[in-house]
C-alpha cells in the first residue's frame, strides 16, 4: 500500500515539513488496504497543540455534498422534488424563473452579485439580499464554483422539512450514516482551530465561513464538523451500499456522471465534481474540497478513496501555496491509484 502510493504520501508529509500547513489527518484507502497518518500540529499560535486523533475539522463545502447534496436527490428520488424543477417554485422571493435544481447543483445558475457589508448583516437581511441576487451572463453557459446554490438549496430542503437544513442533515444522513463525531454543534475543545480574525479572534468549533456564521442552522454550504473516521464511514458508505441504503444505486450512477446543462464535458454533477482517471476505461470518480483544507475523492469502480484535512487557513487565510500542492498530489494520486502494487 505505502509503495503503491509513495509519490502521493510523499507529497502530503512535505505540506508538514515545508510548513504548507500547520499539520495534516489522511487516509487513502484501497479496498480493504488503508494507509492512514497524522501529522504536525492542530494549531501554531497563540501557542501550539499538536494534532490528536479524532480531531474535529471544519470540513468548510464537503458540507455541500455530504450533507446538502444527499438530502436533495432523497427529495429526488421520492419524486417530491425534480431535478429540473425552477428554483422559483420553492423560493418564490427570487426572481428568475429559468434557473432550476440541476443548475443549483453543478454551478451552472449564473447566480452573482455584490451585498455591500454582507459579513455584518443580520441572518434575515442577508437571507433577503441573497434571493434577490441578479441572473448574469454565465446562465447556462460556464461553471462558476459558488456557495450561492447551495445556500438555495438548503433552503428548498427546508421548504419541503420546515426545520432546519443542518438539522435535516444530521437526522437523515449523519445520524442514518453512524457518523457519530460528524455535528454542526461541535465542542471547541475537539475542534482544530481555523483563521485568527481581527473581530473574531482565534475561531475554534465555530464555523470559518463569513456567510455560514451568520445564517448558522439555516446554511446548506458549510457548518459541518467532522473526523478522518466520520468522513472514512461516509466515502465507503458511497461505495459499497449506495450510503447504507440512504440513495439508490440509479441515483448514485448519477453522481459519477457529468450533470451539466451544456453540451459537452464540463466536469460537474450533482453537486459533486467529477475526474477522470488514468484506468484503462477513463472512468470517473468523484471529488470535492473545502476552503479550510479538506478535500475527499471516491473511486466507486476500483473501490478506492483519499481524504485529506487540514487548517490550511491557520493562523491566516492568505495561504494560495496549500492550493497550488492540493493540484499537485491529487495529480499524484490519480496516476498513482492506476499502478499495481509493487
Amino acid at each position: 500500500m505505502m509503495t503503491k502510493y509513495k509519490r502521493t504520501i510523499e507529497q502530503i508529509q512535505q505540506l508538514v515539513t515545508q510548513k504548507v500547513v500547520p499539520g495534516v489527518s489522511y487516509v487513502i484507502f484501497d479496498k480493504q488496504d488503508c494507509y492512514s497518518e497524522i501529522l504536525g500540529d492542530a494549531k501554531l499560535k497563540p501557542t501550539s497543540i499538536k494534532l490528536w486523533k479524532n480531531a474535529k475539522y471544519d470540513v468548510a463545502s464537503l458540507t455541500k455534498v455530504i450533507g446538502t447534496t444527499t438530502v436533495i436527490m432523497q427529495l429526488v428520488e421520492r419524486g417530491q422534488l425534480g431535478i429540473d424543477d425552477p428554483v422559483k417554485l420553492y423560493l418564490p422571493q427570487f426572481s428568475d424563473p429559468r434557473v432550476t435544481v440541476r443548475h443549483l447543483l453543478t454551478h451552472t445558475s449564473g447566480v452573482e452579485g455584490y451585498i455591500k457589508n454582507r459579513n455584518e448583516l443580520s441572518a434575515p437581511e442577508l437571507t433577503r439580499q441573497l434571493l434577490q441576487l441578479n441572473v448574469g451572463d454565465n446562465f447556462n453557459q460556464r461553471v462558476k464554483y459558488a456557495d450561492i446554490g447551495f445556500i438555495y438549496l438548503g433552503w428548498i430542503i427546508e421548504y419541503f422539512y420546515q426545520q432546519p437544513v443542518q438539522q435535516v442533515i444530521d437526522q437523515v444522513v449523519l445520524q442514518p450514516l453512524k457518523m457519530t463525531d460528524a455535528t454542526f454543534k461541535p465542542e471547541s475543545k475537539d475542534c482544530v482551530p481555523t483563521e485568527i480574525q481581527a473581530k473574531r479572534g482565534l475561531i475554534r468549533g465555530q464555523v470559518h465561513d463569513p456567510k455560514a456564521y451568520i445564517l448558522g442552522v439555516h446554511c446548506g454550504c458549510a457548518g459541518l464538523f467532522a473526523t478522518l473516521s466520520d468522513l472514512e464511514i461516509f466515502s465507503r458508505a458511497m461505495i459499497d451500499s449506495n450510503l447504507a441504503g440512504l440513495l439508490t444505486d440509479k441515483t448514485v450512477d448519477q453522481l459519477f456522471q457529468d450533470q451539466t446543462p451544456m453540451n459537452g464535458f464540463y466536469g460537474r454533477s450533482f453537486g459533486w465534481r467529477v475526474l477522470l482517471t488514468e484506468a484503462s476505461d477513463h472512468h470517473l470518480i468523484i471529488y470535492h474540497t473545502g476552503f479550510t483544507g479538506t478535500w475527499l475523492a471516491i473511486d466507486r469502480d476500483e473501490q478506492q478513496g483519499f481524504i485529506l484535512l487540514s487548517n490550511r487557513v491557520h493562523p491566516s487565510a492568505d495561504n494560495d501555496e496549500f492550493i497550488d500542492r492540493r493540484h499537485l498530489i491529487m495529480a499524484t494520486y490519480l496516476h498513482e491509484k492506476e499502478k499495481s502494487v509493487s
